[in-house]
């Protein structure tokens, strides 16, 4: 079921940063599609229509639009693509759902990076702005932006770099994917929705996945072990079908472009990152549920086992963008620890 911006407007409009512009005569009306392959339900949605209401207002009331969740449009896989081809005006889409087509961007999702998801959506916001034009030509980048921390949740307890070999894990993006089979696991490919589905019949023995959202995807019917450690974000971005930008006044789009920022990033991401964190006391309180911290010789053990994964992501993108790595993941680094977010 289909959820209109007007829903929420209430309730999402206070305290928004609104750059109002007088609507020009030649300003028609924009109805724009919305497309969020996450349940209706899902923390991120409410910000993604405060977003449009604030764009709506900006825009002198010219450019309106609808949400839909839940892959109403389409699959959580073709999200950038659904952008592309304009079966969606702007697109949710985790660019790690298409392993090796965004070399740039994969480096975010290295472990150990990030600690938190609000000032961490900024930094990594600030710095793929360089590579977005390149990297994502398609479509016209909008922002990038971060979940809080996720970690392995799993039917069998994970505590060293070695229980991982032999399990069959769900990864989170293409990178995590490779974290897996370094450390001698198996990877078994599924977006969000699909994860419950595919531990439930044995397919996959554990996710890596943000906290909140596993008993909002049922997930935590299936898993017990929760290794309380912030081992990996997932980078997204929020993404234009350039045409429709390019049919639209100067003055539309520059309301577009006065939300497409860094601030935009952050806040978008907040509530969500709330959320996530606020993951780790309900799975607590969970009866039949572990949630367990490492000690400091357990973490050193996966720092060091993940380690070669910096010169594998550099190998890899010289390989395919003909990039230096090194510049490209210290200009990373330096805007995390800029906007308070490193570990």
């Amino acid at each position: 079921m289909k959820t209109t911006l007007k829903t929420l407007a209430a309730a999402c409009a206070a305290g928004l940063l609104i750059g109002a512009m007088p609507v020009q005569a030649q300003d028609k009306p924009v109805q724009l599609r919305f497309s969020s392959w996450v349940p209706a339900q899902h923390a991120l949605n409410p910000a993604l229509i405060a977003w449009g209401e604030s764009l709506k207002k900006a825009s002198g009331g010219s450019i309106s639009a609808t949400l839909f969740p839940a892959q109403q449009l389409g699959k959580a896989f073709d999200h950038y693509d659904m952008a592309r081809d304009g079966i969606a005006d702007f697109a949710y889409v985790n660019p790690g759902y298409q392993p090796g087509r965004f070399p740039v961007f994969a480096g975010a999702s290295l472990p150990f990076m990030f600690s938190n998801g609000k000032s961490g959506s900024a930094a990594i916001d600030a710095w793929y702005r360089r590579y977005a034009a390149t990297e994502m030509k398609d479509v016209k980048f909008c922002f990038a932006f971060v979940h809080d921390p996720g970690t392995f949740h799993s039917r069998k307890k994970i505590v060293l770099p070695s229980d991982v070999k032999g399990m069959k894990v769900r990864p989170a993006t293409d990178t995590i994917g490779q974290m897996i089979t370094l450390l001698g696991g198996t990877n078994v490919q599924s977006s969000a929705p699909e994860v419950r589905e595919i531990i439930e019949r044995g397919v996959a023995e554990a996710v890596t996945f943000p906290w909140g959202s596993i008993p909002l995807f049922g997930i935590d019917k299936v898993v017990s072990y929760h290794m309380d450690v912030p081992l990996y974000v997932t980078p997204f971005v929020w993404v234009m079908n350039q045409n429709k930008y390019n049919a639209m006044s100067p003055a539309q789009k520059k309301a577009v472009d006065d939300h497409c920022t860094t601030e935009w990033a952050e806040k978008v991401a907040a509530n969500w990152a709330d959320f996530e964190f606020d993951g780790h006391a309900k799975l607590a309180a969970l009866p039949g549920h572990e949630v367990y911290k490492l000690t400091p010789d357990q973490l050193a053990a996966w720092r060091s086992a993940v380690a070669p994964m910096e010169a594998r992501w550099m190998q890899e993108l010289k390989a395919k963008s003909g990039l230096d790595g090194k510049p490209v993941l210290d200009a990373l680094k330096q805007q995390l620890v800029k906007y308070k977010a490193a570990l």
